[in-house]
């Protein structure tokens, strides 16, 4: 077993068999909150399976061991606790939250879960009939659609494009087999990341792990190498007809993946132009010109290169005359320079919603398992804030030129609207 012990105020151990274990000691609250994470999630499905990472992530909580979905829901609720599994497109979770005092019992059960689901049939049937509901449920949302479409013309094959939640025909596909297959190849312990926060000391935390985890033997098989196709960019429409009162008009453009330089950049320029009342999008094209019900801005954090999108939500009669204006707006960037105020105001912002973001235990197990999983180091808590202070007018020009020019587009709205605005 190796430990380090970093200027942060975490803690971070490596057991023989590979688990990283993370602890932030924080005695504020009575509370402990935990993070398992495992490099699992819809970058590690096979396309035929799209939505498999989903299915077993609810249906991971439904059994494990000698206990039934309801033993385990009321060894939760009878203490108070909550306990949920969730997936991602480059990581699975496993979250729990009780107070201190019974902390080593909800672990132990955590541990069951993660270790030995089930996966009773019963329960993979009813998971896959509200995935399915939910899938039929996003066809009439047009922000959802409009999405779903950029994702697909931008990332083709690459296992970005698809939902979550898979596509109809590919939740249909999944068997109990395919969870237990996909659950023996990533679920072991050279492969997940514990995270702890709250009122217990890292050797404690560490001790307890060890009695719980400790005896988790590494198969001898290695983990399969992800292997994900090149991502090619081609900038094209795409256009859905939806019975709608109002338009969606999507503009996406490849970005760049959390490791590279172009990151921070990249970030800073979406907080700028779309991130809250003050920013660019919000107030040139809903304040001043009155274009848009909502309009914002997003460039998520991802393993992979990320799609960089602004979006406006507009009346059906304003689709051509809004694209034009979110077009505008980002094609500035690259051409007019950024007021050093304006930068500034936008490194303040993201950075005060980033400290505002690290206040629960819940919040703190989080974004270092995260960090952890992803590769980065618990230690790019530091190295984000510090790459964002950096950030000059000229790189927010030089990524803004490199990135931002020529882009997808996706429209949802009334046909008559949607064609006549590329016409």
């Amino acid at each position: 077993m190796t430990t380090l012990l970093q200027k942060s105020p975490i803690h971070r151990t490596v057991l023989n068999n590979g688990i990283v274990v993370l602890v932030a000691e924080n005695p504020a609250a009575d509370i402990i909150a935990a993070r398992i994470f495992v490099r699992a999630g819809t970058c590690y499905e096979n396309r035929e399976q799209a939505g498999l990472s989903h299915l077993l992530s609810a249906v991971m909580t439904k059994g494990c061991g000698g206990l039934s979905s309801l033993e385990i829901a009321e060894k939760i609720e009878s203490v108070g606790a909550s306990l949920s599994a969730d997936t991602s497109s480059d990581y699975f979770l496993l979250s729990f939250k009780t107070v201190t005092a019974d902390f080593a019992e909800i672990l132990a059960l955590a541990g069951q879960i993660l270790r030995s689901p089930t996966f009773p049939e019963t329960q993979v049937e009813l998971e896959r009939r509200l995935a399915l509901q939910d899938i039929r449920s996003q066809k009439e949302q047009p922000f959802t659609v409009a999405f779903e479409q950029m994702r697909q013309v931008m990332y083709q094959n690459h296992p970005y494009a698809a939902s979550v939640l898979g596509d109809e025909t590919t939740m249909n596909s999944v068997t109990r087999a395919d969870l237990v297959k996909y659950h023996e190849t990533y679920f072991r312990p050279d492969n997940v990341v514990i995270s702890i926060a709250g009122r217990v000391t890292p050797t404690e935390a560490v001790a307890l792990v060890i009695e719980l985890f400790g005896d988790w033997q590494v198969p001898t098989q290695a983990l399969p190498t992800l292997n994900l196709p090149e991502i090619i960019v081609e900038p094209q429409s795409r256009l859905k007809p939806l019975h709608t009162q109002q338009s969606i008009v999507m503009l996406g453009y490849l970005g760049a993946a959390v490791n590279s330089a172009d990151y921070a950049p990249l970030k800073l320029l979406s907080t700028y132009l779309g991130n809250g009342l003050s920013s660019r999008l919000f107030v040139e094209l809903r304040e001043k010109r009155g274009l848009a019900y909502e309009v914002s801005a997003f460039y998520p954090t991802r393993l992979f290169p990320a799609s960089f999108l602004v979006y406006m939500g507009t009346a059906a009669e304003n689709t051509s005359v809004g694209l034009e204006g979110l077009r505008t707006e980002v094609d500035l960037l690259c051409t007019t320079e950024i007021s050093e105020s304006a930068l500034q105001s936008a490194k303040n912002k993201i950075l005060g919603q980033y400290a505002l973001g690290k206040q629960t235990n819940g919040q703190i197990a989080q974004i270092y398992g995260w960090y952890e999983i992803l590769g980065l180091g618990i230690n790019f808590d530091q190295e984000f804030q510090e790459l964002i202070a950096a950030v000059t007018v000229k790189d927010a020009i030089a990524v803004a030129c490199k990135y931002l020019q020529e882009p997808y587009l996706s429209l949802v709205g009334q046909e008559e609207a949607i064609s006549s605005a590329i016409a």
